[in-house]
């Protein structure tokens, strides 16, 4: 397999991450290649669903479309399955209750009828209901031809075996020949090898259990309930799509997880998961004597192994997804938190190579993007101290329930596990300042996301006379503005990654004078060499 052996950006896994961060350096003008051990794609089972900022991502690139397309496929299969296990006839009331995605906590799936649609959080970012329900796997697919439109050559079968920074550039080498590279990422999942030829630290919590997912045939599925089951040997989920079963022991590790000190969810276990192996652990969690014939596709097994990387960053090496932190898939909160890492490192690595913005910009990386995972390993852990079969955890689990039956617990972890109130601290009082752009829209009836297909900076103008939008001209090749009717928010401006880096309500002096310091904090000065970002 050839490899170019000079380009500004080498990433380093073709999960949703790595295509994800890929397509944003190509957006960007940098000349990027993705390297890929696997010789085909992964077709295990993993994530079953996205959050509200993946969504948005694949909406502020055109990709919405598309992705509604999977979702409506998945309601399809989920309704039909839904119809069996309940023997309803096809639009049944069950499918009904699925139509608005929800979510679980610790296997207690939020009743989308106790959700309070009309808060705030929830409503401004609704746009994208319909592209919610979308599998990792379609997920990738629907990148992969993503990257491929905009030429990204992706590399199977290359696997990397070395390193070294030259701190111009760095030295890769691959099973296929010697690599020189502005920059490397590795999206190489939790056991990722460049975070270790790199010297990274991963300090964390150990794994103490064992988890499978799989699609499997069932010769008696009617011994199984439908749903989330508990027991004191463990816990299964059974659904909600046919076939699809997990199942969660706490009994420790299985053999053959990784070391907990190298980090990861067992998705690249040394050994495939076998039926029986899948059967046997089933039936334990289940007390039933289910019968599986066959496994559809490849299963997954992983573990609640938590971890962080001390840094998202060694000079001219740079981690994201996976290879930056692992916790256990409750939720599947990791795939959106490294496409967050992608579409945040994307724009900024994509503006350090263009030569606009200073090579501290990438420290921002770091600092927005650590806190937020350190939330999600806590929310992952805290669903396996609730999770567990002993005595104290089935109380406590209990006393969660219960709030959970409300409408202001339910909504709550609605808002948490959709991802509305992800923030980032930024500059600047406005209360969208630091949040992922709401729905945003304009007279004509589109909206501002629809004006940033192509990459970049968005900035709306609803000033009388387009005031806002001149003070961004300078920057044509960085800022599209978009002006529209008078309303509030007079003015915003969206960086690449969908964070809002200004907003306000008015168009005094202070409106101006803000505009003006984000706009040269975060878009570059106009002078030859830029200043220090915000």
């Amino acid at each position: 397999m050839n490899v170019n052996q000079d380009v500004d950006v080498t990433v380093v896994g073709a999960g949703p991450v790595g295509l994800v961060l890929a397509a944003e350096l190509a957006l960007s003008g940098a000349t990027v290649q993705v390297l890929e051990r696997r010789a085909e794609p992964d077709e295990s089972m993993k994530a079953g669903s996205i959050n509200v900022p993946t969504a948005e991502a694949l909406d502020r690139r055109g990709l919405l479309p598309a992705a509604e397309k999977v979702q409506r496929e998945m309601f399809e299969r989920i309704g039909s399955f839904a119809r069996m296990a309940n023997d309803q006839p096809p639009g049944g009331g069950r499918r009904a209750r699925e139509s608005r995605f929800t979510g679980h906590f610790a296997g207690m799936v939020l009743d989308a009828d106790l959700v309070d649609w009309f808060d705030p959080d929830l409503a401004a970012h609704a746009a994208v209901d319909g592209a919610r329900m979308v599998p990792q796997r379609e997920l990738e697919e629907l990148l992969a031809d993503h990257v491929a439109r905009l030429g990204v050559p992706v590399r199977r079968g290359v696997e990397v075996t070395a390193l070294e920074d030259a701190g111009d550039g760095v030295l890769v080498g691959t099973t296929a020949g010697t690599v020189r590279t502005g920059w490397l990422v590795g999206c190489d999942g939790g056991r990722s090898t460049v975070r270790r030829l790199t010297g990274i630290d991963f300090p964390g919590t150990d794994p103490e259990l064992t988890g499978h997912l799989a699609l499997v045939d069932i010769a008696d599925p009617e011994k199984l309930g439908d749903g989330w089951a508990w027991s004191t040997r463990g816990a299964y989920r059974y659904g909600p799509q046919p076939g699809r079963v997990v199942t969660v022991e706490f009994h420790g590790p299985h053999a053959d997880l990784p070391d907990a000190r190298v980090g990861s969810r067992g998705r690249t276990s040394r050994a495939p998961v076998t039926l029986k192996e899948l059967q046997t652990s089933l039936r334990r969690v289940s007390g039933t004597d289910v019968t599986l014939t066959a496994l559809r596709g490849a299963a997954t097994r992983w573990s609640d192994n938590a971890r962080q990387a001390a840094t998202y960053r060694s000079g001219r090496v740079l981690l994201a997804g996976d290879a930056a932190h692992v916790h256990p898939p409750f939720g599947g909160q990791g795939l959106n938190l490294g496409v967050g890492d992608a579409m945040n490192l994307g724009w900024k690595l994509g503006a350090v190579i263009a030569g606009w913005a200073p090579e501290g910009l990438l420290d921002t990386y770091d600092a927005e993007r650590r806190p937020l995972g350190a939330w999600v390993l806590d929310w992952t852990r805290a669903q396996i101290g609730v999770l567990r079969g002993d005595a104290k955890s089935a109380a406590l689990r209990e006393v969660v329930a219960d709030l959970l039956g409300t409408r202001d617990g339910t909504t709550y972890a609605v808002k948490k596990i959709s991802g509305v109130t992800q923030r980032i601290d930024l500059p600047g009082d406005h209360p969208l300042v630091g949040r992922y752009a709401p729905d945003l829209w304009l007279s004509d009836g589109s909206r501002l996301v629809d004006h940033g297909h192509g990459g970049g900076f968005l900035l709306l103008d609803r000033t009388a006379d387009g005031a806002f939008a001149r003070f961004a001209a300078a920057r044509s090749g960085r800022v599209s503005s978009v002006t529209d009717d008078h309303a509030t928010p007079t003015g915003v401006l969206v960086r690449p990654d969908g964070v809002v880096a200004w907003a306000s309500d008015t168009t005094d002096i202070a409106a101006v004078t803000g505009l003006e310091a984000a706009l040269h904090g975060w878009t570059g000065a106009l002078s030859a060499s830029p200043e220090p970002t915000a």
